[in-house]
């Protein structure tokens, strides 16, 4: 594999609006008999993510006829983002909004409930999984034995990568010293050469600018480009055209709720927050992207210029990523049994992200 490397070798918004009325009248705004109010904390530290949050969690008073009100907090607020999940058990919260992948330490599946390097590309894609072919079901079991419901995900957008040197294939990423944020995606990176090291966020501008890295991946274009990410480097890595991220597509969050805030709701009041999860889903992720429209603009102006991988480059790192994934999936027999459906359904004359050949000799441990 290594020689084969380097030898080159070749309309929802309007739709909740109506229904949300549907639901207020009468069965949420005729009740209002709790006015229950839920603690809600987002991973989003500020910027344009919190507000878009905060503006949502202003709706829902409205919305229930103030049956239900989400009184919103910003990351660290409460508590810190690795505490999330026992702060929502403990009652401190009643629900979060934080990126899927941080539940992975409790729900080793987690893992596959958000994007892998070279997966599902396209957030429309993991719609389908979860609500088309399965994962929802699922992921509500996962969750709910550990005492929380997982009403259904948030979409984010794609992380990007800036560098300070250019690269225009996964050759150059070879000696690379490159920040990751660990698990599978550096393991993908570390076999196409990069020397790959772990950094918080806050670390990484500053690693940048004293050369400490290289290259580092981080979130979208107007959170980077907030964080000053033009100053210390001079590129940025896209996939081909359309693929805006090889290794990280689609960022996904959720709206996770305690299992005791949640079995305390109405019938109708659950079916509301399932379809206000929607909702979110739809504005947040249209919003980020407004957001990074504009910071395209500015990174240009800066002088950074954007640079592409091809559709070559793809075909050889899924070659490296496949076995990484069962790899991952074989840790977890629930692991397992989320991937073979986003397997089955990549491998599907609907997608066709990967050639039978690909998983020869390879066995999932179902």
């Amino acid at each position: 594999m290594t020689n084969r490397l380097t030898s080159r070798r070749g309309a929802l918004r309007a739709i909740a609006g109506a229904g949300a009325a549907t639901l207020a009248a009468p069965h949420i705004a005729g009740a209002q008999a709790n006015g229950t109010t839920w603690k809600i904390q987002t991973s989003w530290p500020g910027g344009a993510g919190l507000q878009i949050f905060k503006d949502w969690c202003a709706t829902i008073q409205e919305k229930t006829g103030g049956e239900l009100a989400f009184q919103p907090f910003g990351a660290n607020d409460v508590v810190g983002d690795f505490q999330l999940y026992d702060a929502v058990k403990n009652g401190v919260l009643e629900a979060v909004n934080p990126f899927t992948i941080y539940a992975q330490g409790i729900i080793p599946a987690a893992t596959f409930l958000t994007s892998i390097p070279l997966g599902l590309r396209n957030p429309h894609e993991f719609d389908v999984f979860y609500y088309g072919l399965g994962g929802i079901d699922i992921a509500r079991e996962l969750y709910a034995a550990q005492g929380l419901h997982f009403v259904g995900p948030v979409h984010h957008g794609p992380n990007i990568i800036h560098s300070k040197v250019p690269i225009r294939s996964i050759d150059d990423f070879a000696g690379r010293k490159m920040r990751l944020p660990g698990g599978m995606v550096a393991e993908v990176f570390t076999q196409i050469g990069a020397e790959t090291t772990v950094l918080p966020g806050s670390e990484i501008f500053p690693a940048l600018e004293k050369g400490t890295i290289d290259v580092a991946d981080y979130v979208g274009p107007a959170v980077n480009y907030a964080l000053g990410f033009s100053q210390v480097t001079d590129y940025i890595v896209m996939g081909p055209p359309g693929f805006m991220s090889l290794y990280q597509p689609v960022d996904i969050m959720d709206i996770t709720v305690g299992q005791a805030a949640w079995d305390a709701l109405s019938p109708q009041m659950k079916q509301f927050v399932e379809m206000e999860t929607h909702v979110y889903s739809d504005m947040h992720h249209a919003a980020i992207q407004k957001a990074d429209q504009d910071a395209w603009a500015k990174f240009e102006a800066d002088g950074t210029e954007v640079t592409r991988l091809t559709q070559d480059d793809v075909e050889l790192m899924t070659e490296v990523a496949v076995p990484i994934w069962f790899d991952y999936a074989n840790r977890d027999p629930n692991a397992a049994r989320v991937f073979k459906i986003q397997l089955d359904y990549m491998m599907s004359g609907s997608l066709g992200y990967v050639d039978p050949a690909l998983t020869e000799g390879l066995e999932l441990k179902l």
